[in-house]
């Protein structure tokens, strides 16, 4: 059965840039990510493997979920990255596998990394069109956790636009697969670090797709990323005034303030305050 997994805000920061670990460790996401990929120039990835560790042991938030993104681990660099991880004082709770295409991959880090009493949520990084081909096998891979979604590769293997409109379609088969495997999507990071409005206008937009957070590449996006997926006041007090009415009607249809309220209204108002309460688990599974 798969626990809750994080969901919610998530911050990345490059495994070789170690004094910025702090602004990870203290910025407020839901999820702070050391990356030991793309971030990383070749020449220092074997100081970077060594360097992250110490992400995992630094004084953090109690609630705080740390993890690592790999290299993938069909890759040498990948499997140095298991192998370095696996000796770490202490281990990452989420584990992001770039360039997935098959539930092997999972198969692979679980194999290196899992031991008594720690088995890390694995999440899928889906930047391929073959992997978005595979993603109904990839979804009900036995220890996914998760999605996310990154435009940059996908864009350039395509050789479209990063923008909304070209990658609708990846992003609309992205949620709906992982809706019908009961796991969290996250969307990609928005890379113009300057235009703070189009962050907004793409996170509302992620949102209202049906994805469950975002990755963000810089500290100034953090705030308006979490404004967009945290619920407000007055979306609190209506799913709490639709969950009311249901049960006091005995969950038949009822009206509300002008509105029909049946059993997915209701369904979705239950979900959303019970996000409120599992946004960031702290457990990893055993």
């Amino acid at each position: 059965m798969r626990q809750t997994a994080p969901a919610g805000v998530w911050f990345v920061t490059p495994g070789h840039a170690s004094a910025r670990f702090p602004i990870a460790h203290g910025c407020g996401a839901d999820v702070a990510l050391v990356d030991l990929e793309d971030s990383v120039p070749a020449a220092v990835k074997p100081r970077a493997r060594q360097d992250a560790a110490a992400f995992f042991t630094a004084p953090t938030a109690s609630n705080r979920v740390l993890g690592v993104r790999i290299s993938s681990p069909t890759t040498r660099d990948g499997i140095l990255d298991l192998a370095a991880i696996a000796d770490y004082p202490a281990r990452p709770d989420v584990v992001l596998i770039p360039k997935v295409e098959s539930a092997r991959d999972f198969e692979i880090a679980a194999g290196a990394l899992d031991a008594p009493g720690y088995s890390p949520h694995l999440y899928a990084l889906i930047e391929t069109p073959r992997a978005l081909e595979e993603l109904p096998s990839i979804v009900r891979a036995e220890r996914i956790a998760g999605v996310v979604f990154g435009t940059a590769d996908y864009a350039t293997a395509l050789g479209c636009s990063k923008g909304w409109e070209a990658m609708l379609h990846a992003r609309s088969a992205l949620v709906t697969s992982a809706a019908a495997a009961g796991i969290c999507a996250i969307d990609s990071p928005f890379f113009d670090l300057d235009d703070l409005d189009g962050l907004r206008v793409e996170a509302e937009r992620a949102r209202d797709l049906g994805f469950t957070g975002k990755c963000c590449v810089h500290p100034r996006q953090l705030p308006v990323v979490q404004g967009v997926f945290t619920p407000t006041d007055e979306e609190i007090g209506a799913a709490r005034a639709i969950v009311a009415a249901a049960e006091e009607a005995g969950d038949r249809i009822v009206r509300l303030n002008g509105h029909m309220i049946g059993p997915p209204m209701v369904k979705a108002a239950r979900a959303l305050l019970g996000r409120l309460d599992e946004r960031t688990p702290r457990e990893v599974s055993a």
